[in-house]
């Protein structure tokens, strides 16, 4: 996070709050499994294999869907080029639209895999040499900086490079808040304003030097 200018990490705390809005509307409507956080679908594919076998099909198709998120997004990353950024958030928007098409025709696993692949897509926004700089969908690696940078704090560092990833947390979790809070009263809307907010993301990414 420390890398980027303001405005950049601007964007990659609004694309967190984004990833967590979609994981909460998700995990609500789902039966409580992920549509981001694939270690929590990990965990419910194994302890799926021990109780009931049949049920694990579910977290090891989320998992496959993920992957495949990551890899269409990737690919459409590296065509881009300098362009990366507002053309992923683009095809995250169409993906939450589609998903919330889905949504509203009644129709509950497209709606499901759609949202994993674009959570899995909006993971390329941020790269670095060809490899995520920033995880926007996951953030044990950002509260494990977190922590070393309070550590180097405590022993009299001046480094502040940990806050960004404090901001990146913070976006996560208000944005599951206000996820959790848009699906349980306004479901029919929930899904097209996280729609609205990725299209919003990218029309800003598009407009950065």
């Amino acid at each position: 996070m420390h890398s980027y200018d303001i405005p950049r990490r601007a964007l990659a705390v609004a694309a967190a709050t984004l990833a967590g809005y979609v994981d909460a509307a998700g995990f609500l409507s789902a039966n409580r499994y992920f549509v981001s956080f694939m270690s929590g679908n990990t965990t419910r594919l194994g302890v799926d294999l021990v109780e009931d076998p049949s049920a694990a099909r579910i977290p090891a198709m989320l998992l496959a869907l993920f992957v495949a998120g990551v890899t269409g997004g990737a690919l459409l990353a590296g065509k881009a080029g300098e362009r990366r950024k507002p053309m992923v958030l683009s095809a995250v928007a169409l993906l939450l639209g589609l998903a919330a098409t889905s949504h509203a025709l009644a129709l509950p696993m497209a709606t499901l895999a759609l949202l994993v692949l674009a959570m899995g897509a909006i993971n390329n926004t941020f790269q670095r040499q060809g490899e995520v700089a920033v995880g926007l969908t996951y953030m044990t690696g950002a509260l494990v900086k977190l922590g070393q940078g309070l550590a180097g704090r405590i022993m009299g560092q001046r480094d502040t490079r940990w806050s960004g990833w404090l901001l990146l947390w913070c976006g996560l979790a208000s944005g599951a808040v206000a996820g959790a809070a848009s699906w349980l009263h306004w479901p029919g809307l929930a899904l097209w304003l996280a729609c609205g907010w990725a299209a919003v993301l990218a029309w800003f990414a598009a407009r950065l030097r």
